[in-house]
């Protein structure tokens, strides 16, 4: 290829095409956990996440109740990718074979928001949320109908593989997804750039701006205890009866097990057996959707 402008534009808008087609390879997981929230600034505060009391009877004047603020918030990270093309692959038109090179990097590209939101999930047994407390832990301050603080549990303990039982039909998700600026393919191959004078590298590269954060805790319980029938049983009652301050019931429904592939078996004998391992009616079949997480292997 005789390396001008004209060529390396038509260069640049087949590698483009390359990462586009690999943008939609990935499985976008991460939206049955997690919202998208946008970001404006370098961090984002999320003091709402604080406590909202319950509906009275109105008798007599208002009883105003104020919001408990919480000091949690999210800073952004820059990520990126970079991938050097020598000139004498160009030169010898050898750049078709960085094609399948760049399609990976757009599933890559399209994958993280997986990674950051299943490799959080997985860290809620030891990160705290808004309250101060572990994501997942048996003693979040809850304030009872009579506004004492009483411990409310989201987990089951243990110490085996995890797995995650979740009501995912809310507006705000038990993980945010904050994105500052959406990822974007840049490149610098001007014979002129530092890098192909010197190196004789023309450089390709994408970077984004975003990072995961913990919601309300009451939206799913962590366990890692075996997943059994008992287990199971255990997870949907204790998120089922999640309640607000002063008893304001949540109205939860466990719509989604979320699993390693070590527990994929599992979890299908729980919720689409016919029968239990003891021969009984199994009761819990298609209570829940099954959701096998590669990201948490």
């Amino acid at each position: 290829m005789i390396i001008n402008q004209a060529n390396l534009g038509r260069l640049y808008t087949g590698f483009k095409t390359s990462f586009s087609r690999g943008l939609g390879q990935a499985d976008p997981q991460w939206q049955r956990l997690a919202t998208r929230v946008p970001s404006t600034t370098r961090e984002e505060k999320y003091g709402w996440l604080g406590k909202l009391p319950n509906l009275r009877e109105w008798i007599g004047d208002r009883v105003v109740h104020g919001i408990q603020l919480h000091d949690y918030a999210i800073k952004n990270k820059t990520w990126e990718g970079t991938i050097a093309v020598p000139r004498e692959d160009i030169d010898d038109d050898q750049y078709g074979v960085y094609a399948p090179l760049f399609e990976e990097m757009g599933r890559s590209v399209a994958a993280h928001p997986n990674q950051l939101v299943f490799e959080l999930l997985k860290a809620g047994f030891t990160s705290p949320c808004y309250d101060g407390q572990n994501f997942f832990d048996t003693d979040h301050p809850v304030l009872d109908a009579d506004g004492k603080t009483v411990s409310v549990s989201n987990t089951g303990g243990g110490s085996g593989a995890p797995w995650f039982l979740i009501d995912d039909s809310r507006t705000l998700k038990p993980i945010i997804y904050q994105v500052r600026k959406d990822y974007d393919m840049v490149r610098q191959d001007a014979p002129t750039d530092d890098n192909v004078f010197n190196r004789k590298e023309f450089v390709y590269g994408v970077d984004g701006r975003s990072n995961v954060g913990f919601g309300f805790w009451q939206f799913a319980y962590g366990s890692k205890q075996t997943l059994d029938k008992a287990a199971y049983k255990t997870a949907r009652e204790a998120l089922s009866g999640m309640k607000g301050d002063y008893g304001r019931p949540l109205g939860l429904t466990p719509k989604l097990l979320v699993v390693p592939p070590s527990l994929e078996g599992a979890g299908l004998e729980i919720l689409n057996a016919e029968r239990d391992a003891a021969g009984a009616t199994n009761v819990y079949k298609g209570t829940a959707e099954l959701l096998v997480a590669p990201w948490l292997a």
